[in-house]
């Protein structure tokens, strides 16, 4: 049929025909949930036609769908986004602020953060997460530290945070959005894997029950919509809302999919409805999966009563390790020998991204593999490795150090020289280093430990890695 061969195609028949159990995103789990999408695509696949309204205008169909999912959600404005968390960011960056502007920004935020303060020229100060030496962990903010950077930069426009975070960890909202609005600031919450925290009382509180003034949900992460799906919800008057949609308008797509449209609004109907309940069933069957593992001996599952410094942690993100192993090896022992699949895992951790639309087997079949593999395989010694944010020097603002003159030098003779890279330690994925920020001996000799204990480094150049991007 085709003369061109079709890796990609091929790698997707493969996947299909598989039978692997899913523990990541996207949030339907693979499954053909809500409609028979079969039935639709490609006969939807549609442009701005007569009747079918305009997303970069809408006053039809798609304007009464986003309100009506506005209502669902609480929020005073809801828009389909389809170019993912990513896009929004952008665009929720650029409605609540102007190129020059301060904001303050959680350091261990995704990079279209990142991405967004260079396309929209901020000067970022940055807030550092509480990391737990105990657990190796990252476990949010404390809303004191967000009062002390504000009353020391009285000047910034915003304050921009992620919540939860990749591991399912919430800073105590409600208390940030007081001290936030103390100030008169606006509060931007990236809450991308908290797209189902409003449907349930079982789980940590919304970014926008807390009262956030603009907050951005991956539909596609945890709940049954597509990949790319995502919504930003307008939360008070402190966001112009004529100003957000110049800025929707200038970072979307003039072709925006239909099909994406839909399972937004079908994400959306769907958790007004018998999705609420069946999301509460799941959290029982998580909370059922999660003594089952404690039972297991080696497997260590995290929870919020394991630390202190953690406010709230969503449940339907299960943290585990086992004992002797790290993430990284046990992560590829579940894939090749028990085909499951789950969202990542580092240097300790495997984190199983659960969703509604998970079903009893795939819980029965976690739990089978772990008692199998903590009978049958040995312990290994594991180094203990930190996985904390260093605090690097700024030498120049990130926006600037993306456009300077740039060159190319090996790692090892980067020390003192200014990055004109984010360099990430993946998974997780938090900066070690941002554009702007000075190399120091330190930081070096972190990247080589981090290396030498089998994680990937991400930013780095070279066929070895061994180079890196820094300004001339």
């Amino acid at each position: 049929m085709y003369h061109m061969n079709t890796p990609i195609l091929d790698a997707l028949t493969r996947l299909m025909e598989g039978r692997y159990t899913n523990f990541h995103v996207p949030g339907h789990k693979n499954r053909n949930a809500l409609i028979e999408w079969s039935k639709y695509i490609p006969y939807i696949d549609t442009t701005e036609i007569e009747g079918m309204d305009n997303l970069l205008d809408p006053r039809g169909i798609i304007k009464e769908s986003q309100d009506l999912a506005a209502r669902v959600y609480g929020s005073k404005a809801t828009y389909y986004s389809v170019n993912g968390s990513t896009g929004s960011n952008y665009i929720a960056m650029a409605a609540i602020t102007k190129p020059g502007d301060k904001v303050l920004v959680q350091r261990d935020s995704h990079k279209s953060i990142y991405n967004g303060l260079v396309l929209n020229r901020l000067e970022p100060i940055y807030i550092y997460p509480n990391y737990s030496e105990e657990h190796h962990l990252l476990t949010g903010l404390d809303p004191e530290l967000i009062e002390k950077s504000i009353q020391d930069n009285p000047d910034v426009k915003a304050v921009i945070i992620t919540n939860p975070n990749y591991y399912g960890v919430c800073s105590n909202l409600e208390e940030i959005v007081r001290v936030v609005h103390k100030y008169d600031k606006v509060l931007m919450v990236d809450e991308a894997h908290g797209s189902h925290l409003v449907f349930s009382d079982m789980l940590p509180l919304s970014a926008i029950e807390a009262g956030a003034d603009i907050v951005i949900h991956s539909t596609h992460k945890t709940l049954a919509s597509l990949t790319q799906t995502s919504m930003i919800h307008i939360c008070s008057d402190r966001v112009d809302l004529n100003r957000l949609r110049e800025c929707f308008n200038l970072f979307t797509t003039t072709s925006p999919s239909y099909i994406f449209l839909l399972s937004n609004e079908l994400a959306a109907a769907y958790m007004d409805g018998e999705g609420r309940e069946r999301l509460d069933r799941s959290v029982d069957k998580v909370e059922e999966l999660v003594r089952r593992l404690k039972d297991i001996d080696r497997v260590l599952v995290l929870t919020k009563e394991d630390d202190s410094t953690i406010y709230d942690k969503d449940i339907t993100k299960i943290l585990f390790r086992l004992e002797g192993m790290t993430g990284s090896h046990l992560n590829r022992l579940l894939m090749e020998e028990y085909d499951i699949i789950l969202e990542m895992a580092d240097y300790y951790y495997c984190l199983a991204l659960t969703s509604l639309m998970n079903q009893d087997r795939d819980f029965d079949r976690l739990v089978l593999a772990l008692e199998d593999l903590a009978k049958r395989t040995p312990y290994q010694e594991i180094n203990q490795v930190s996985l904390n944010i260093l605090k690097p020097l700024i030498r120049m603002n990130i926006t600037e150090s993306f456009y300077a003159d740039k060159e190319i030098i090996n790692l090892k003779d980067s020390i003192g020289r200014v990055a004109a890279t984010s360099v990430m330690a993946y998974p997780p994925g938090v900066p070690l280093l941002v554009p702007g920020e000075e190399i120091s001996q330190e930081l070096y000799e972190h990247i080589g430990l981090i290396r030498k204990n089998g994680l990937e480094i991400v930013g780095l150049m070279g066929y070895n890695k061994d180079q890196i991007v820094v300004i001339k």
